[in-house]
């Protein structure tokens, strides 16, 4: 009988309990919250979070709700639906005081508000909450916060979201009046690597008159060393950036001009409608990417997979087409072959104009080719480039086994080094120069594929890429695999980096230039020459 009194005493308290609101906050902080001046408002707001009580998120919810009420100007309520719950004590009010007032909440105040509320938010296990909180302390953390900060900082596991909310406790702490905090934030700073560190940085060696921003000449001089070190760091890392870049550019050179090498080198055939196959490939893959919506949704992220061949054959057919036609009866005369392809690129362009319309296209990435990876704080890494560079190898490796382990490599690079000799030995040359021109179009067709994916589709891609793959080709040596690659990748790490020292038109402008007197200087280009161009 005794065990049931105890058992029945314990289930009363515990029911208390549960009915009770589970906190207890500072009556005098509550109060100053809800009613006063401005600045004491907001530096009662800092002070309730520094206490680190439950509830105060949801008073904080309550005032930005316009649920808060003060009775008598002492005690704080929320009021939801003629109930009340007072604030301090967590007690339900019943009858609702007759004398109630609204709690006004200024844009100020709502600014601390939501400011503490993404404080409060730094405990979460969700990292998207926690990263989302340190954005919104980004503006507008007070001092009083730095505790809470900190509490934070000692928990953090995810690299991003410790790197940024350093940099908000840095902030808060170059605001201070004692010299000594600022002196440990900027020392602090001296292991960041963020752009934004520089800002805060320079801030404090700004000058206002006669006077630095920094009065503390100590204070000064370790900001004006870290400085240096994060300026470093940050220039390594624009390097990286600029490689990286030059590469993804190179590829997508070599992609355009791959199969330019391949035609030119064995036809000596000056190909103007190169640039449209491009663009057919392009194309190819938007219809593949709007079938793959419309009839497989749920395989939509894959669509690629089915783009890439269809790109391939797509641009080929109308290779061989234009070889069968137009090229064949007009070997040997290289004006006329420029003006009929030049022509042919036309009627290309306006097709495509007329069956989709003169405005760009959008191809949408897969999701596995979105984002990008964060190597450092100022270099991220797009995944659409980074693939696109495998996939640009990748078709280089085919298209080197394709030239020297097969029957048809065989035949082409026998038409290309002795003509006359390959067809008095059976080699059939009409048909291996139809197959050469099908396979360097069907490449130009997989760059389109590519070039889809990094920017819009529309009927003048092609005219972007087609002068480019030209000096790609001209500088690596007609009918050069190799020099076609060492030829994309320099000219795309060279116009990178002549682009962030000079801007982009005075770039292409000198990179123009060095490709005209290098050819004066060796007009076989890096590598020799070959071909029927050779025999001649």
């Amino acid at each position: 009988m005794r065990r049931n009194i105890i058992a029945l005493v314990l289930c009363l308290a515990s029911l208390l309990c549960l009915a009770r609101p589970a906190w207890a906050l500072p009556a005098d902080l509550v109060l100053a919250v809800a009613a006063g001046e401005s600045d004491a408002r907001v530096a009662a707001v800092s002070k309730l979070v520094a206490s680190g009580d439950a509830g105060v998120e949801a008073y904080f919810q309550a005032l930005l709700d316009g649920e808060v009420q003060v009775a008598g100007g002492k005690r704080v309520l929320i009021v939801k639906d003629v109930q009340a719950v007072d604030v301090a004590s967590g007690d339900k009010v019943d009858p609702l005081p007759a004398e109630l007032e609204d709690a006004i909440v200024n844009n100020r105040l709502r600014g601390a508000l939501e400011a503490a509320r993404s404080a409060l938010k730094l405990t979460s296990p969700d990292p998207a909450a926690r990263l989302a909180a340190v954005k919104a302390l980004e503006d507008g953390a007070g001092e009083e916060m730095l505790p809470l900060i900190a509490a934070a900082l000692a928990r953090e596991t995810d690299p991003q979201i410790k790197s940024r909310l350093t940099l908000v406790q840095a902030g808060v702490q170059l605001k201070s009046a004692d010299a000594a905090m600022r002196m440990t934030a900027v020392k602090a700073l001296a292991q960041s690597d963020s752009p934004n560190t520089k800002t805060l940085l320079l801030g404090l060696l700004e000058k206002k008159g006669d006077n630095y921003t920094e009065p503390d000449a100590a204070v000064r001089a370790a900001a004006q060393d870290t400085l240096k070190a994060v300026q470093s760091r940050l220039s390594t890392g624009e390097r990286y950036s600029q490689v990286f870049t030059g590469i993804s550019l190179g590829s997508i050179l070599l992609l355009a001009a791959l199969g330019l090498a391949i035609t030119y080198g064995l036809m000596g055939v000056i190909n103007m409608a190169h640039g449209e196959l491009i663009m057919v490939g392009a194309y190819g893959t938007y219809l593949v990417q709007n079938l793959f919506r419309s009839q497989a949704p749920g395989l939509f992220n894959w669509y690629l997979a089915a783009a890439v061949p269809v790109a391939f054959f797509a641009s080929a057919l109308v290779g061989m087409l234009l070889e069968r036609s137009v090229i064949r009866f007009l070997y040997g005369r290289p004006l006329e072959t420029l003006l009929a392809t030049w022509g042919i690129s036309l009627i290309l362009i306006q097709s495509m104009r007329s069956l989709f319309g003169a405005q760009n296209v959008q191809v949408e990435n897969p999701v596995w080719m979105s984002g990008g990876v964060e190597v450092l704080a100022n270099v991220v890494l797009p995944w659409n480039r980074v693939i696109i560079i495998g996939f640009a190898l990748a078709v280089l490796l085919l298209v080197w086994f394709l030239l020297t382990r097969t029957r048809l490599g065989l035949f082409v690079r026998a038409v290309t080094q002795n003509r006359g000799m390959a067809s008095c030995v059976g080699v059939p040359t009409a048909r291996v120069d139809t197959l050469a021109f099908g396979l360097g179009s069907g490449i130009a067709g997989l760059a389109g594929c590519a070039l889809s994916q990094i920017g819009n589709v529309g009927p003048d891609l092609g005219q972007t890429y087609i002068v480019d793959s030209f000096m790609v080709v001209v500088l690596g040596g007609v009918g050069q695999l190799a020099g076609t690659v060492y030829a994309a990748m320099g000219l795309g790490m060279a116009n990178k980096f002549l682009e962030a020292w000079s801007g982009a038109v005075l770039a292409k402008i000198a990179i123009l230039a060095f490709i005209i007197i290098f050819i004066q200087k060796r007009p076989q280009g890096l590598f020799a020459l070959k071909g029927r161009m050779a025999d001649s």
